[in-house]
């Protein structure tokens, strides 16, 4: 009898046992290794990579021209995307090159509009995906252009010591990265600054690539770094822009712009954006409105492996651009 007392006070301490095992297992499963940790984890805004579908997707530009004309222009490109989406979009002009990577890096912007410069630049820093790529009069890549007065006797590169150089700004492949690059080269300085410094004997920000070519234009810049051609930009409010500047040199073949997203996105969702944006090349309306933003002619696919050449001038002097 005693033994049977026994056996039964050992089986009930062994089911409390078990109780108090499976409370604490309950309560770690609340805690840092379980679902509580995975709440709050998506409360501090962490999304897995290729997850997120969010309600309202935002399209980022940026002002190589008028920023104003851009704003206005983007906006049917954004009411279609969202249309054949179901996503509301919306489309959003940064002020610079700079602010669209790292609003990018925030996941405050989705689909960036994005140059080679800006493209690796927000790959190296924040994975942004590149998806698709402009064709600009059938090519996938295009060149930067000197833009001087043409009677202002400048005849070559080495005429530019101790001129004022006009550019976008430091986050501009044509208009900084490939120019400045070249000119390192050429004339044998190991930094950015130095060129500006040394070489130069100012600088302009202007802000945007017409801005660049109408302070030339106006005499207030000597040199202007821009992508070719955008004197027929101008051609409507400065008749005589052909005449007036003439094109002094051209950089090596640079790839072309980038529709660019945030790693975050879902999967197929990007692959949706993907598929509607190459639909536009059959749309005219549509495929006009990327014209009128960026002169695009039409919508191609991308790698990041075809920005690999604009990587490697980057690497050349990485740590000497202020951006």
């Amino acid at each position: 009898m005693k033994k049977l007392y026994s056996l039964l006070l050992v089986l009930a301490l062994a089911l409390v046992l078990a109780a108090c095992g499976g409370s604490d297992d309950a309560d770690s499963s609340n805690g840092s290794d379980g679902s509580d940790d995975a709440e709050s984890s998506s409360d501090n805004g962490e999304e897995a990579e290729g997850t997120e579908t969010p309600e309202t997707l935002v399209m980022g530009f940026v002002p190589s021209q008028d920023s104003d004309t851009i704003a206005d222009t983007v906006e049917p490109l954004a009411k279609r995307l969202g249309e054949e989406l179901g996503i509301e979009v919306q489309g959003q002009v940064m002020t610079n090159y700079n602010a669209l990577v790292e609003a990018m890096g925030a996941n405050q912007v989705q689909i960036g509009f994005i140059p080679a410069f800006g493209y690796v630049l927000a790959n190296e820093q924040y994975d942004v995906e590149v998806i698709l790529k402009s064709i600009r009069y059938g090519s996938g890549t295009y060149k930067a252009q000197y833009l001087v007065r043409s009677d202002s006797g400048i005849e070559s590169l080495a005429d530019l010591e101790g001129k004022v150089w006009a550019y976008a700004d430091q986050g501009s492949t044509s208009g900084y990265l490939f120019p400045a690059s070249q000119l390192m080269e050429e004339f044998d300085y190991a930094s950015a600054p130095e060129l500006e410094s040394n070489f130069f004997s100012g600088t302009i920000q202007s802000g945007g690539h017409d801005s660049s070519a109408i302070a030339v234009y106006e005499g207030d810049a000597d040199v202007a770094t821009t992508f070719d051609d955008v004197r027929t930009e101008l051609e409507e409010e400065y008749p005589d822009v052909m005449d007036k500047l003439t094109v002094l040199g051209y950089t090596d073949e640079i790839p072309n712009d980038t529709i660019s997203v945030t790693k975050e996105l879902d999967d197929e969702l990007v692959q949706e954006i993907k598929d509607i944006f190459l639909s536009f090349n059959e749309d005219e309306e549509m495929i006009q409105i990327m014209n009128d933003v960026y002169n695009w002619d039409e919508i191609d696919e991308a790698t990041d492996e075809e920005y690999q050449v604009v990587k490697d001038t980057y690497q050349k002097f990485k740590d000497n651009i202020e951006l």
